[in-house]
């Protein structure tokens, strides 16, 4: 998949939100970025996603906002991150690595997530039960 389609999954994604996920939100769509790693080995990706944006008419601190958790390779902090960003209600959640995307899916069953940079989801198995319509909630896989 090429980086206009994963951004296109991305923006795209907000037509799956449940209308009373829609009411919740700020004025100033906000995307939950969990990543397994640490920012700077995914300064790369992460600038591709916010010129992603950008070419999709949103940019970060103006009519977006991003809300980054990394877990710095500790596993174990990924749940706690997870429900952070659910609580702060945030639109979508992207997720770096295939930990970070078993968190999210543990974490939410209503917001949408997107799994970026991840190795094998269908090995994985994360994706099986994730993209249930009844649920309002779809997975895009960018591999």
């Amino acid at each position: 998949m090429r980086r206009r389609d994963f951004i296109k999954a991305i923006v795209g994604s907000a037509a799956a939100w449940p209308p009373a996920a829609r009411a919740q939100q700020s004025a100033v769509p906000v995307i939950g970025f969990l990543g397994s790693a640490n920012p700077i080995g995914l300064a790369p990706q992460i600038e591709a996603l916010r010129l992603g944006l950008r070419d999709h008419g949103y940019i970060e601190g103006q009519n977006i906002v991003i809300e980054y958790r990394w877990a710095e390779g500790r596993y174990d902090r990924l749940p706690a991150l997870a429900a952070d960003l659910v609580q702060h209600r945030v639109a979508v959640i992207v997720t770096q690595g295939t930990p970070a995307a078993f968190a999210a899916k543990q974490a939410t069953t209503t917001i949408p997530i997107v799994m970026a940079i991840v190795g094998n989801p269908h090995g994985a198995c994360v994706e099986s039960r994730a993209a249930r319509r009844e649920h309002h909630r779809l997975v895009f896989f960018y591999c």
